[in-house]
């Protein structure tokens, strides 16, 4: 009976297959199931078995050849059913348990007006926020007297330890710097954005803070216009806080235009009818402009009898105050998640 020792035997070994991969179940059906295979060998020693043994025999030999086929189907399927789920597996896809994050209510209303502005032709130049005392105000016709270059404004960066008395080397206070050096190392026609973060030593509070962002902008040409600039504005103004929109700009002063001006818009709250927030006037203060002094013109090289050009600048924080009504400047940068997670759906 040693034929059916050796059917016992392979069956116990068929019943414990196992693969790691494809090639080694691909050697697995070779070794029993090929015309060279260990079963083929056993129905070809069932040949010369005596007849009365042949019965008990090939039914064991049947039921080895059916377990060993369904042994090997069965490890192919569970191949199979891995390199789908490989396949359907996105990598892209954040881990369980991490939730997928959302943009900052800030970096929002920043793109939003890059967008704006881009319809009209703006593009965007970036700086320094480490800048010189020439780029920060020198150059933007700040005298050496004014009070922006006060230490109680101005962060001064020191050259070497233990140096006390101020430098000429800054965190700017505001992104006008990045428009010294585009009109120093550009001709014009300029038309650029200047987005970014700026720094003022005050004190930290609900309405003020030692960083905060700044978006502003400048354009140079010839034969530009004050009613240019306000064209822009109340442009800018409709699409961002919608076509019923007013603008009204009010006399002002700044060292580096003139005339200059600050702009307010009506409520987009009460509608300009007046309410709490615009103090019952009807009307709320986004930004300042003017036309680019010619003194600064001629400071960065640019003919100001043959080119005119005017500038604006605005808080960004002051901006998504009005548009999400956050009252507290310090809510944007304590990355509290309670605060950020509603903006995910914006």
């Amino acid at each position: 009976m040693a034929l059916k020792d050796n059917i016992q035997t392979l069956l116990a070994q068929v019943n414990d297959l196992k693969a790691n991969n494809a090639e080694e179940l691909e050697a697995l059906r070779i070794k029993y199931l090929s015309k060279k295979g260990e079963i083929t060998a056993l129905f070809n020693e069932f040949r010369s078995v005596p007849n009365e043994e042949k019965r008990e025999l090939g039914q064991l030999l049947n039921h080895l050849r059916q377990t060993t086929e369904s042994r090997i189907n069965e490890l192919r399927e569970q191949f199979e059913q891995k390199t789908a789920e490989a396949d359907r597996l996105d990598l892209t896809r954040t881990p369980d348990p991490i939730a997928l994050g959302t943009r900052h209510p800030l970096s929002l209303v920043r793109e939003e007006i890059e967008d704006i502005f881009s319809r009209i032709g703006f593009t965007i130049a970036q700086g320094p926020e480490v800048e010189d005392d020439k780029h920060v105000y020198g150059l933007l016709n700040f005298a050496p007297e004014h009070p922006a270059r006060d230490m109680q404004d101005t962060f001064f960066v020191e050259k070497e330890i233990g140096v006390q008395k101020p430098t000429d080397v800054l965190l700017r206070s505001h992104t006008s710097s990045v428009q010294t050096h585009v009109m120093a190392n550009q001709k014009p026609p300029i038309r650029v954005l200047c987005p970014g973060r700026v720094y003022r030593n005050e004190a930290i509070s609900a309405r003020a803070h030692c960083f905060f962002h700044q978006v502003e902008g400048l354009y140079i040409d010839k034969n530009v216009s004050f009613a240019d600039l306000r064209e822009a504005l109340l442009y800018f103004s409709k699409e961002m806080f919608g076509p019923e929109t007013k603008i009204r700009l009010r006399p002002s002063y700044f060292p580096f235009t003139e005339p200059s001006a600050e702009m307010d818009i009506s409520c987009n709250i009460c509608g300009g009818k007046g309410c709490s927030f615009c103090k019952n006037t009807g009307w709320v203060e986004i930004l300042g402009c003017g036309m680019v002094d010619p003194n600064v013109l001629e400071a960065c090289g640019i003919d100001s009898k043959e080119y005119s050009g005017y500038a604006f600048g605005m808080g960004v924080e002051r901006i998504t105050n009005l548009k999400y009504r956050v009252k507290d400047l310090r809510l944007f940068s304590e990355n509290d998640v309670r605060f950020l997670r509603q903006f995910e759906s914006c």
